[in-house]
């Protein structure tokens, strides 16, 4: 395997912009106002190469630290980095703060955006949110894209005293909240669960950062389509539901608000198990076995450690059926080219396996070059 050199930053290239709190602010790169979704791939693409399709991956625990792993992906040419918010345990991927990782990522990966995937509002007030994001898109250099979602893990819920019954109110509310603190001045919100009164954010972008809403259903794609700059889910979960479902609904949001598709990145985070090896393939799953289990095999437990145990018990086919799997590069571009036909233009790929540099350096030799070719 070919070793990757990560690219070397000096203080006169690809410096961040300064938080306004320290410096007054240069410009964003590739965004301003009345730009659709599409136009600014297209700019992006006429300007640094990336193609109008976006692949990116998300940053999953593995071998050698998350920032290291987002230095090869920018070398490797990937267009995008993604980090999740969890919280208490390793399933589902943990990392209460995704803020943190990008910011130390985005000063070893110049040249790729950095996407929350997803903050959650029901365990964050919308006014300190608003400024970590609000400084992390400063130091970044307007490279940020903020995913946000409602949550669903119970113990999380659990974990910080809310209901999960608040959790579509206080996402919507949050991220109302969000706007207007990084559009206005001296914001007083009154909302059900969060107020503010004269509050100000000091590194207030200079453009609007885009808000990316990440939807399982119809009544949230629904309001990602009304409300968002773009749409986010997750493959696996059969055609049914991302062709007669979650789109059509993105879709009859974007009517009501007087938008089309075009307006709006489409994202999917693509569940992928390459490796040039298949057995490995196979058995890099297992470290997200969990995943797997029916509604039935989880016997009503929430607990994730004891989710963790009923995963482990699993065979390997069922581990393996919620991922592509494959050591095949012809296979994983047709697989991956189904999404692309049904109306996705960003894929983050997920690599389950630990030694995640092996995955990010084969999947963009063997497989990349590939994808680069549907468009």
């Amino acid at each position: 395997m070919a070793t990757v050199n990560p690219p070397q930053i000096t203080r006169t290239s690809a410096l961040p912009r300064l938080p306004k709190s320290l410096i007054a602010s240069t410009t964003f790169l590739l965004k301003r106002l009345g730009y659709t979704a599409k136009e600014r791939a297209m700019e992006a693409y006429e300007e640094t190469g990336l193609h109008p399709y976006h692949y990116g991956v998300l940053s999953a625990l593995g071998e050698g630290s998350h920032e290291t792993q987002g230095s090869i992906a920018d070398a490797l040419g990937y267009d995008s980095v993604k980090m999740v918010e969890h919280h208490f345990t390793s399933y589902g991927g943990y990392s209460p703060d995704p803020s943190v990782f990008l910011a130390a990522c985005a000063q070893r990966a110049p040249r790729m955006r950095m996407v929350t995937g997803a903050v959650l509002p029901a365990f964050n007030h919308p006014l300190k949110l608003a400024g970590q994001l609000a400084m992390l898109d400063a130091l970044c250099g307007g490279r940020l894209d903020v995913g946000v979602a409602r949550a669903f893990m119970p113990y999380e819920f659990d974990g910080f005293g809310v209901s999960m019954e608040e959790s579509r109110p206080r996402f919507e509310e949050g991220i109302r909240a969000l706007r207007r603190l990084w559009t206005e001045e001296r914001v007083t919100f009154e909302g059900e669960y969060y107020e503010t009164k004269d509050a100000t954010v000091y590194d207030k972008p200079d453009t609007p950062i885009p808000v990316y809403v990440a939807a399982g259903g119809p009544l949230v794609a629904r309001y990602a389509g009304r409300s968002g700059d773009g749409f986010i889910c997750t493959s696996g979960k059969g055609e049914e539901l991302y062709v007669d479902k979650l789109l059509p609904a993105v879709d009859e949001g974007l009517e009501k608000s007087g938008r089309t598709r075009d307006d709006i990145d489409r994202m999917i985070e693509i569940k992928l198990s390459w490796d040039p090896d298949h057995d490995q393939a196979v058995a890099n799953t297992r470290f997200w076995a969990a995943l797997a289990l029916t509604a039935e095999q989880k016997h009503g437990t929430s607990d994730p450690l004891e989710m963790e145990k009923l995963g482990d018990e699993l065979s390997d086919e069922q581990v393996a059926s919620r991922w592509i799997v494959s050591a095949d590069p012809e296979e994983v571009v047709a697989k991956v080219k189904q999404y692309v036909d049904w109306g996705f233009d960003h894929l983050v790929f997920h690599g389950p396996g630990h030694d995640q540099s092996r995955f990010l350096t084969t999947f963009a030799q063997q497989v990349l070059p590939g994808l680069r070719a549907l468009g």
